[in-house]
């Protein structure tokens, strides 16, 4: 994870949910996420697919437009991505697992731009299958934003965040303070 954003919302989310699958949606307070809500999003699983329920500020404007009811398969332009977005979707849902994935889009003006879309699992009621809470972001603020919106993404890379892998152990510092230069971490062939 490589944007502020997703890395909050995803410490955030992983946080809650302890050693269960995934947090049910009324535990999650937006003012934890304050310095990531305007990139975050809430998805609403439909018999359509997911449909955003909440949208982030800076999200609506990258896209455009509110997102609020609209689906979420209908950012991309083509059938196959669109597809290809479904099918991510359902496996968040389906594993209970969280998704990276790094994007590249176009505005209408043709400026390139870079995101990184994050997709979690959330329980509703206690039922699985319900909602997701999600970030998009630029890696960098647009100087467009605002001027222009995108008009195309592709996804370039996905990673899979599987449920019950333990996270990264922070690496330890020693007692003067700085990180040492060379450190020698456990692991590989044992």
């Amino acid at each position: 994870m490589k944007n502020p954003s997703t890395r909050l919302v995803f410490e955030y989310w992983d946080t809650l949910r302890g050693e269960r699958s995934a947090p049910e949606r009324g535990e999650i307070e937006p003012g934890a996420l304050r310095h990531a809500l305007a990139d975050t999003f809430v998805l609403e699983n439909e018999p359509i697919g997911p449909v955003f329920r909440l949208a982030g500020t800076r999200l609506c404007a990258l896209l455009g437009h509110e997102l609020r009811g609209r689906a979420f398969t209908a950012l991309w332009s083509d059938v196959e991505s669109q597809a290809e977005m479904r099918r991510l979707a359902q496996t968040v849902m389906d594993e209970s697992a969280g998704a990276v994935a790094g994007l590249t889009g176009e505005t209408r003006t043709g400026a390139p731009v870079y995101l990184e879309l994050l997709l979690l699992p959330l329980r509703y009621r206690g039922r699985t299958h319900a909602r997701m809470l999600g970030s998009l972001s630029a890696a960098a603020t647009p100087e467009w934003l605002g001027l222009d919106s995108i008009e195309s993404m592709r996804m370039i890379s996905l990673r899979m965040l599987w449920p019950g892998l333990a996270p990264r152990q922070p690496i330890p510092v020693p007692a003067r303070g700085r990180p040492p230069k060379f450190m020698v971490l456990p692991g590989g062939r044992a």
